[in-house]
């Protein structure tokens, strides 16, 4: 293990920052079972609660951190048996030595519930920003203010912008005056959500689904991918249709503006460019060279008529590097690709 990952796991120890149920949970499991069960029996049922959750949150607990929390465990810690593990058996062992079944089980139960609840936001905000936007412009604006209190701050940060400017200053108004959410609202709230991440989740798994065979579609051999299109066409048309349209692809190249068609070209190393520009076609090097200073023109005109005769495979190869640099430059923003539904050709 790196000396980096150590300090993080300790840093979660800190004393500075250890809450007071988080010390009781340690001190419980110094104890053992038994001395702690007898010392939880007196405590209230609001108490043990805290602490029980401390407890199945702690997971290894250095030895340190013990020797921080109880001082007079220094000579156990010194031996090297000061370290204890929470863990909510641990905590089922300790609670069960005292209390009634059903009291064990109602707070097991309770915490399962929020372990839940945690899982279903954490699912939640990690959906795209993009999504969770287009969900929360179908609630009305107190329940969305109510959500986006209950996401990360960088997740809220990302979706408030994307749902306009008036819905967005109001929403932030209800999000800072907002007053606690009674529990039942709030659960009613996580139960609609928890039926939503799930089919927003399939959604987003197909969409990907989609991407990364467009992007094995993009890379694949011409010849193979046109027998190939004939059967899925034929086998699964829509599937198909909507990785088509996610595809991009070097005939694609020239849909794009001039100026950006250019920035493409600028950046290609080597013979990249007179490589890729022998498989195209009349039209497209014609449009190519009118993005091109004369002096440039020129250049690449005499670096194609010098390759003499070349290997389709390494034509292919060059045009593929010439649309994946292009994508390359639409993910840092220096150039937009066109969509799917554009049907401004820049070929005449």
């Amino acid at each position: 293990m790196s000396l980096s990952s150590s300090k993080s796991r300790r840093a979660k120890f800190d004393a500075a920052d250890l809450t007071g149920p988080t010390k009781a949970a340690i001190t419980f499991l110094c104890l053992g079972e038994q001395e702690g069960s007898e010392l939880m029996k007196k405590l209230g049922h609001d108490q043990i609660e805290r602490i029980t959750s401390a407890m199945s949150r702690l997971g290894p607990i250095p030895s340190e951190v013990v020797e921080m929390v109880l001082g007079e465990f220094t000579q156990k810690v010194i031996s090297g048996s000061g370290s204890v593990v929470g863990s909510l058996s641990a905590a089922e062992s300790m609670l069960r030595k005292f209390m009634p079944e059903d009291e064990v089980t109602s707070i097991l139960e309770g915490l399962k519930t929020t372990e839940r609840e945690s899982t279903m936001w954490r699912g939640f905000a990690a959906l795209d920003e993009t999504v969770i936007a287009n969900y929360l412009k179908g609630e009305h604006e107190q329940t969305a203010a109510a959500i986006l209190n209950n996401v990360e701050t960088s997740v809220a940060a990302k979706v408030l912008p994307l749902l306009g400017p008036e819905r967005m200053r109001d929403i932030a108004e209800r999000m800072i005056a907002m007053e606690p959410v009674p529990l039942h609202m709030m659960q009613q709230i996580e139960e609609t959500l928890k039926q939503d991440i799930l089919s927003n989740t399939m959604h987003t798994s197909s969409v990907e689904t989609h991407q990364r065979m467009a992007d094995v579609f993009n890379q694949l051999d011409g010849q193979a991918f046109e027998e190939l299109s004939s059967e899925l066409d034929k086998r699964i048309p829509d599937a198909f249709q909507a990785i088509k349209q996610r595809m991009f692809v070097f005939d694609d190249l020239f849909r794009l503006p001039m100026q950006d068609l250019a920035q493409v070209m600028r950046g290609l190393d080597g013979a990249t460019l007179p490589l890729a520009m022998r498989g195209a076609k009349k039209e497209q090097r014609d449009h190519l060279m009118e993005c091109l200073p004369q002096r440039s023109r020129q250049m690449l005109m005499d670096e194609m008529a010098a390759t003499g005769p070349v290997r389709g495979r390494d034509v292919r190869a060059a045009q593929a590097a010439m649309v994946e640099y292009a994508k390359s430059l639409a993910d840092e923003g220096v150039i937009e690709l066109p969509s799917s539904s554009d049907e401004d050709e820049f070929i005449e």
